[in-house]
């Protein structure tokens, strides 16, 4: 979430009034995350999330994102919802970009997650991906492989003075992982950025899963090993194994893993290391000075790619059976 797209108060009260929510009481930018455009929403009859799709978005790959979100809610996965429209639709046009209204989801998420919120995000995730099966909508992965190489090039187009140490690394990355990349494992719909900041707790318990808008049909482990660079790393960006073990085994309790996912566990988490610090490293050299946005470093990621390059088994991670 941020914001790039800034809306006056006349403009998201012409909005509003396409819905059944009652007056607008209040509204304020969300300067978390990288994507769209995201605003807190009071209204008279609850509180909701207004996104504005940033250019970054496809608009044809909307349809996708709020039904799935939908599909996954009537499966017991708790995620907020498309508000629909007195038109019957849920998506509108604020400020020249597509815009949906999407259900407020109680909770917070955690900053310093601990053994048991990394045990508790394993089950809701192999639940997830369980529920994806009915899902009869497919979307290809934007940020696979494939993507990688061209986006590293715009990033050194962008800051053509990248340091020799950086290009070596990702180079050699590249060309491993074009190389490489398991192709033949099982494939489903995946939330593909599931960090602390998109998981809410409530009480204790895991109280919901939101933004999916890089929801996407991969192999399902590519999820797993997107959640471990996030959940499983310290401050000092030390790998914690007791948080690793407990998001694997919860996971493999309700899905087994197969083989050939714990043996190809090492790259898909250092490929996904590599995706995260593509990205950051983007936004970090072409975000223009003055938008809402909370730019995140690219130098964790490409620690945690360090590391992953030395694992040789998913026993380093903490499951061994």
């Amino acid at each position: 979430m941020a914001v790039y797209t800034d809306i006056t108060e006349a403009e998201l009260t012409a909005f509003i009034a396409q819905y059944d929510v009652g007056d607008l009481l209040s509204y304020k930018g969300i300067a978390e995350g990288v994507e769209n455009t995201n605003f807190l929403v009071h209204c008279e009859k609850a509180n909701f999330i207004l996104t504005l799709y940033e250019k970054r978005v496809n608009p044809d790959d909307l349809p996708f994102f709020l039904n799935l979100m939908e599909h996954l809610a009537q499966s017991g996965i708790n995620c907020p919802l498309p508000v629909v429209r007195k038109d019957g639709n849920v998506l509108g046009q604020l400020a020249g970009r597509p815009a949906a209204m999407i259900t407020f989801l109680e909770g917070v998420w955690m900053r310093e997650p601990t053994v048991e919120h990394c045990k508790a995000l394993g089950t809701t995730l192999a639940k997830m991906h369980e529920a994806g099966k009915g899902f009869n909508m497919q979307r290809k992965n934007s940020l696979t492989v494939s993507d990688w190489r061209p986006l590293w090039n715009k990033c050194v187009e962008a800051h053509p003075n990248m340091e020799d140490t950086l290009r070596v690394a990702v180079e050699a990355a590249l060309n491993k992982f074009e190389a490489n990349w398991p192709e033949k494992l099982e494939r489903g719909i995946i939330h593909a950025d599931l960090f602390p900041d998109n998981v809410f707790f409530l009480g204790g318990e895991l109280s919901g899963i939101i933004d999916f808008y890089f929801a996407c049909s991969d192999a399902l482990a590519y999820d797993i090993a997107v959640c471990i660079n996030a959940w499983c790393f310290e401050a000092d960006h030390s790998f914690n194994a007791a948080k690793g073990a407990a998001l694997l085994e919860a996971y493999n309790a309700s899905r087994k893993l197969s083989d050939e996912e714990r043996q190809a566990m090492p790259m898909l988490c250092e490929g996904a290391a590599l995706r995260f610090m593509l990205t950051r490293l983007y936004d970090w050299v072409t975000t223009p000075e003055g938008s809402l946005v909370v730019k995140k470093d690219p130098e964790e990621y490409i620690t945690k790619m360090r590391f992953h390059a030395q694992v040789s088994d998913i026993s380093i991670y903490g499951l061994t059976h």
